[in-house]
């Protein structure tokens, strides 16, 4: 099994959607961390595990949105899910949330979201 803990590997400040918009983006998350390690759970056959925890403040929707949402236009939402395993003590309804924007990923802008982003 492969892991990913965001706060230990990434920061402990999730910012918002795009790198130009302020730091901790989800989208560098998604091109620095998330899919090398997605790739790499898919040439070993392995899950990859998201640890969510020890971060400050929480998760920005758009951050959660442009990683995992952006994951699974790339990939799919079908592989994605299958592949993904989330962790948190902390905010156990991350889970839902997260597989809500990989189920959603390919629906037009505000149609499948929970929030505008």
């Amino acid at each position: 099994m492969i892991t990913i803990n965001i706060a230990e590997e990434f920061t402990k400040l999730p910012g918002p959607r795009h790198p130009d918009q302020g730091p901790g983006s989800g989208r560098e998350f998604l091109d620095k961390h998330l899919r090398p390690a997605f790739e790499r759970a898919l040439d070993t056959d392995e899950l990859l595990t998201v640890d969510l925890d020890g971060v400050r403040y929480g998760y920005p929707t758009s951050f959660l949105e442009e990683a995992f949402g952006g994951l699974a236009r790339e990939f799919g939402s079908d592989e994605v899910q299958e592949t993904l395993r989330f962790v948190s003590l902390a905010e156990p309804m991350l889970d839902s949330e997260i597989r809500h924007y990989i189920k959603h990923a390919d629906d037009p802008p505000g149609a499948g979201s929970r929030a505008a982003s």
